[in-house]
């Protein structure tokens, strides 16, 4: 059967322009998969010896008059003590915890900033993206309402205590989104409602020693779980993380252990526990239940002191921290939860 040329013409441009609509669909996924790697290798290549060696802890004290001070000295202290009780004592425990806690870089307002932070549990497992648990004011610049940037977690830093990707133990990964509290994002400057909601979600893809496509869940044997709310006052916990002011050095993994008590200077809205960890420490995991085998749950973290004070104190978690997490599950950018 014979078709004219108008006809054939048609089919032609009909078969062109579904080409054109089918052939971006299949390129999407290697085409974000690409410019995702390159946003890695960014990351990676911004950190500098020099901007690593210039990083400061940016971590909070409350002053006798109230309000709390950024890069405030840092207060003494001894060590380990007895009783149960640990105020300040590198941890030579091994297991689990070494491998999910680890140190942090970011940048915030044109300077570069160091915390610590611990791989979590997601509440729907992802193959692509893990989550990493870290304090608010490690994600994001509560007075000029900005979310940090080049933020990048280095696990298991005690084991191997660098900053390259290819020489840590595991490797490097750097998040492709951060998740905070409205309540924390509002807080107009680090105050008492900030204090509240300090806690903050990574979402991190690929990384590793070279940048490829490994999993962090994997590379560490998985996260902590959270509890909401959190355990009772009392209740012991451990904390960690890589104090880098006065005594310590930011290479050790450090932890404090005891009961933990209401901060009443906070309104009681927060936790204490004695702990003389300093800067550096912010983001760090606080652990109910923990053993060296691996058993812990997330209650809080390393948020704020006081000068002059010898203790640590963090957050309660809460709703609106699982709200927080469970946005992070879903989602591949900065998010603030309303």
């Amino acid at each position: 059967m014979r078709r004219s040329k108008a006809t054939i013409a048609t089919l032609l441009t009909a078969i062109a322009l579904l080409a054109i609509s089918v052939a971006p669909a299949a390129a999407a996924q290697p085409n974000a998969a690409a410019k995702a790697r390159a946003e890695h290798q960014r990351i990676v290549d911004y950190w500098t010896a020099e901007r690593i060696s210039g990083a400061q802890p940016r971590d909070f004290v409350r002053s006798p008059n109230g309000t709390f001070q950024p890069k405030a000295k840092p207060v003494g202290g001894g060590g380990g003590g007895g009783g149960g009780t640990v105020t300040g004592a590198s941890w030579t425990g091994g297991g689990p915890v070494v491998q999910r806690t680890g140190k942090v870089l970011f940048t915030m307002g044109g300077s570069n900033y160091v915390c610590s932070a611990t791989v979590v549990q997601e509440p729907t497992a992802r193959s692509t993206h893990s989550l990493v648990l870290t304090a608010g004011h490690c994600a994001y610049d509560e007075v000029a309402r900005a979310f940090a940037t080049n933020w990048t977690f280095v696990p298991s830093f005690d084991t191997s205590p660098t900053f390259t990707c290819a020489s840590a133990t595991i490797g490097c990964w750097t998040a492709v989104g951060l998740v905070v509290h409205s309540g924390y994002a509002n807080a107009g400057g680090f105050n008492t409602q900030a204090t509240i909601h300090d806690f903050a979600i990574a979402i991190v893809a690929g990384g590793g020693k070279t940048g490829n496509t490994t999993q962090l869940d994997s590379a560490v044997g998985g996260g902590y779980g959270i509890a909401y709310p959190s355990i009772s006052t009392g209740g012991s916990v451990h904390a960690f993380g890589y104090p880098a002011a006065g005594r310590y050095k930011g290479k050790d993994l450090t932890y404090c252990a005891g009961p933990t008590f209401n901060d009443a200077n906070n309104g009681n809205a927060t936790w204490g526990i004695a702990c003389n960890m300093t800067g550096g420490s912010s983001g760090g995991p606080w652990l109910a239940g923990f053993t060296q085998a691996g058993a812990g749950t997330l209650t809080s973290l390393n948020s704020y002191g006081y000068s002059g004070l010898s203790n640590m104190y963090g957050p309660k978690f809460n709703a609106d921290t699982q709200n927080v997490v469970n946005a992070a599950a879903s989602r591949t950018g900065n998010y603030i939860v309303p």
